[in-house]
């Protein structure tokens, strides 16, 4: 259907080098958009990279320390000036550290903080002022969680700043609309990524997480593709300042 697809258009994704940067990237690019890939990792993005040649898109790649957020949008700028400017932004790049909260220290705090908040900001920021200063409009998609809209016990910086990319979205949506930029989320349930694997191989949360969701498994990468291609399509034209969640029915359950 003609309305869903991305010929001719180019996304950025970040945090694209494993888990569910990985299968967003692939399914926009099955959906015809070129790819710029973006993450710390060099040699990871190199096998996404090739993995993807065989889409027959246009596949870039790009490494930058998202964490590192006064440069981001110098990086950002040195992007769009060697691969020309993303019309799709996706903001997956994200990371976590557990534990009590009494117990948390603050450069834990300020690293979640910062890659999972201030980092999307900075490169949405980005991003917004270049379509503006071209006149064109464009699509952000930042990743969510459950944990934008309640949390788990020993999660207080990971969730507060899920919580953040709740009401930023909705912020920057808001703002930019007259711009023709359009911001939504998407809301994944637990999904099955190297950054949840420790929990997976844990019998006792897996089988929690198999009995408390509706559907009775965990996500895969690739069970958010047809949201990300919704969400990047003209079929979202009138969507804006909206969390898409994609968790099997999660929180559908009482």
């Amino acid at each position: 259907m003609q309305l869903f697809r991305l010929d001719g258009r180019r996304a950025l994704v970040t945090g694209a080098s494993k888990g569910i940067g990985a299968g967003l990237a692939r399914g926009l690019a099955e959906a015809g958009a070129d790819l710029i890939l973006l993450a710390r990792g060099q040699r990871e993005l190199e096998q996404v990279r090739d993995d993807l040649r065989a889409t027959g898109r246009q596949i870039e790649i790009v490494t930058v320390d998202l964490l590192q957020t006064a440069e981001i949008s110098e990086a950002y700028d040195d992007l769009v000036g060697r691969l020309a400017a993303p019309e799709i932004l996706v903001n997956n790049a994200g990371m976590t550290r557990r534990g009590p909260a009494h117990e948390v220290t603050s450069e834990d705090w300020q690293q979640v903080l910062d890659l999972n908040l201030n980092a999307v900001f900075a490169l949405s920021q980005a991003f917004a002022r270049e379509r503006i200063a071209a006149g064109e409009g464009g699509k952000i998609i930042n990743i969510g969680s459950l944990m934008s809209h309640s949390t788990r016990p020993h999660n207080a910086p990971y969730a507060t700043s899920k919580g953040g990319v709740l009401l930023m979205t909705k912020a920057l949506a808001v703002d930019w609309a007259p711009h023709g930029i359009l911001v939504n989320a998407i809301g994944p349930g637990y999904i099955q990524t190297p950054l949840n694997q420790a929990l997976v191989d844990d019998p006792k949360f897996s089988e929690w997480v198999e009995g408390r969701c509706p559907l009775g498994r965990w996500g895969q990468p690739a069970d958010l593709v047809g949201a990300a291609v919704f969400l990047a399509s003209a079929a979202s034209d009138f969507v804006t300042g909206q969390i898409l969640y994609v968790d099997g029915g999660w929180l559908a359950r009482f």
